[in-house]
């Protein structure tokens, strides 16, 4: 067990540790997968070992985000499954946390103090102390030439920066880059609409970042600059000169001269290197035009790509690389801060990677990657588009944190029995509590279903879950009275159950719906949820629920070094969640001449 300086919170992270302690034991697979809480996972990760990290935290925009929804004969449901929510309140564990910030201390500590004295203990201040600590360890683990990118809105972006400022210091920053994500469309306010992110580009070390050039097509109007030559090949002609007064370029060569507040942009060498490779336009009488450099369209690598990014449209509602997930960005861009920041071989960093836009790009790039979520589905969502991106995906990554076996659930019950407890909800579908591990009344999660679809009437059934050995009736017979009173359905989640368990259910008077009789209180072990087993209630699906994602021809996905990489929209069938499946299409990604 290991205790992080800056929170207190105790995490289990044995074979991680042995990697952070001796790169040398590194595992063979490239990459590596975390559920879990990014705190306690980024402590496990070397120090000076990441080449660029991408983050797309939550923006305390106060949304509940919506992924999965029950369905009854066609009804959705008025409650709904969420996947996270992105709220933050000043609680007495935020100032638990603040304080082990400041005591730390250093510039993060003072940012820290002088924030929370103008903003108070306000639901914003709350959210900045749970991104300092990260972003400390975000600093530490990425390499003297690496980078990082916060991709945030308008609503938190000067608040971030000033944390980064403080933590990577303030000669770091290099670019704030606009990303239009929308149009303005109808939408009515007061003030101008907003449709743009921000992307806070920062350098470990500036002097030595690592920085690949982007370019995007020339537009029709500088393409009309362009011209053929004789062989037909379009050129536009630039300046020879330069707005200087040089004395020394300033001399007269074939019969022409700089006016006297220019001089040559070229040695006469140069000049004449350039005019034998007939480079070089020339007048009627045969002198060279000072503005008459040919420059060939075939030998431009582009526009070079400015702060401002009014190319890449957001993931619409009928594009094929929708996933469902709220807060999905498009792949396009991440291909391009991918390709600015790293060569193949380097290693990405996503601490917040959700449906895994960031992974899935980086793996298709040929770069090696890392990525941490504290949601099991989330983790199911990646590994569903990894194994859609590359059949043999599972084969190239660790997987930390999120058990495959029984064997595996009871080491994590062991070692951290609130993510055991959270994985457990999760893998079926439930809502877990949001409290860290406290006092909870007997009530792990919940799950909500309509009970009577005519009147729009919602029920609940909730969950109890104990990761112990012997445990006895007394739990369930709990939950039996907690269900009297508060929903329609108990259900008991544990490792074993035993006959007087049993006879605590079957003492129990069942639920009786329009849709049938059903039992009120339920026992499933870990056992029967790996193996597909699901809580009984009214529009619950019948039969083992099983997971699978769709593959996609070899042929389309087969990475090809060209201009344009097609990155193929991928939308894998969540367990249970009704989406309709959408058309495959293919979204243009440009990719970093060599």
């Amino acid at each position: 067990m290991t205790v992080n300086k800056l929170t207190g919170w105790q995490t289990c992270v044995k074979s991680s540790r042995a990697y952070a302690e001796n790169p040398e034991a590194m595992p063979h697979k490239p990459h590596r997968l975390f559920y879990g809480d990014n705190l306690e996972v980024l402590p496990t990760i070397a120090s000076d070992s990441v080449d660029m990290v991408y983050l797309d935290p939550p923006f305390n925009s106060q949304q509940d985000y919506n992924l999965l929804f029950r369905e009854y004969d066609g009804s959705k449901a008025a409650a709904q499954r969420l996947v996270f929510t992105d709220t933050w309140s000043w609680r007495p564990e935020t100032a638990i946390a603040f304080r082990r910030i400041t005591e730390v201390g250093g510039p993060l500590a003072k940012c820290m103090v002088a924030l929370r004295a103008f903003l108070g203990e306000t639901d914003l201040m709350a959210y900045l102390v749970m991104m300092a600590p990260r972003l400390q360890e975000l600093h530490r683990v990425l390499k003297p030439s690496g980078s990082l990118y916060l991709h945030c809105d308008p609503t938190a972006s000067h608040y971030l920066k000033v944390l980064l400022d403080a933590v990577f210091g303030e000669k770091n920053f290099i670019n704030e880059i606009v990303w239009q994500r929308t149009n303005a469309h109808n939408m009515r306010t007061k003030g101008f609409v907003r449709s743009n992110d921000v992307l806070l580009y920062y350098a470990k070390t500036l002097s030595e970042i690592q920085f690949n050039e982007q370019y995007t097509a020339y537009g029709p109007e500088q393409l009309k600059r362009y011209k053929p030559d004789e062989k037909g090949r379009l050129y536009k002609a630039e300046n020879l000169t330069f707005s200087t007064a040089n004395p020394s370029r300033q001399f007269e060569w074939r019969g022409a001269r700089p006016p006297a507040n220019r001089s040559w942009g070229y040695s006469i060498e140069k000049l004449e290197e350039l005019w034998a490779a007939g480079l070089i336009v020339a007048r009627r009488d045969g002198t060279p035009r000072m503005d008459g450099l040919k420059v060939y369209l075939a030998e431009m690598k582009g526009k070079p790509v400015t702060t401002n990014w009014t190319d890449i449209p957001r993931v619409s509602n009928t594009s094929g690389e929708r996933l469902g997930y709220p807060t999905q960005k498009p792949e396009a861009l991440l291909a391009r801060i991918i390709n600015a920041s790293t060569s193949e071989g380097d290693t990405v960093l996503d601490p917040f990677c959700g449906c895994g836009t960031t992974i899935a790009v980086a793996h298709k790039l040929h770069r090696k990657w890392i990525g941490i979520d504290v949601t099991a589905r989330a983790i199911d969502i990646v590994e569903e588009r990894l194994e859609a991106v590359d059949a043999n995906a599972r084969d190239t990554y660790e997987l930390h944190g999120k058990p495959r076996t029984l064997e595996d659930a009871r080491r994590l019950a062991k070692d951290n029995g609130y993510q055991f407890q959270r994985w457990i909800l999760e893998l079926m579908d439930v809502l877990p509590r949001e409290i860290k591990p406290g006092a909870d009344g007997g009530v792990d999660g919940r799950l909500y279903f309509v009970d009577a679809p005519s009147e729009g009437r919602t029920s609940e059934v909730i969950f109890s879950v104990k990761g112990g050995k012997n445990i006895g009736p007394d739990p369930v017979r709990s939950l039996a009275g907690i269900t009297k009173g508060r929903a329609k359905i108990g259900v008991f989640v544990c490792f074993k159950a035993t006959d007087a368990m049993y006879r605590e259910v079957s003492n129990a008077d069942p639920f009786v719906s329009i849709h049938g009789e059903f039992p009120s209180l339920q026992i499933l072990t870990v056992a029967d949820v790996l193996a597909g087993k699901r809580p009984h209630y009214p529009g619950a699906p019948s039969g083992p629920v099983t997971k699978r994602a769709p593959r996609l021809d070899a042929e389309q996905l087969e990475l090809k070094p060209t201009e344009q990489l097609t990155l193929v929209g991928i939308a894998p069938r969540m367990a249970r969640a009704r989406l309709h499946p959408q058309k495959q299409k293919q979204v243009p990604i440009p990719v970093r001449k060599k």
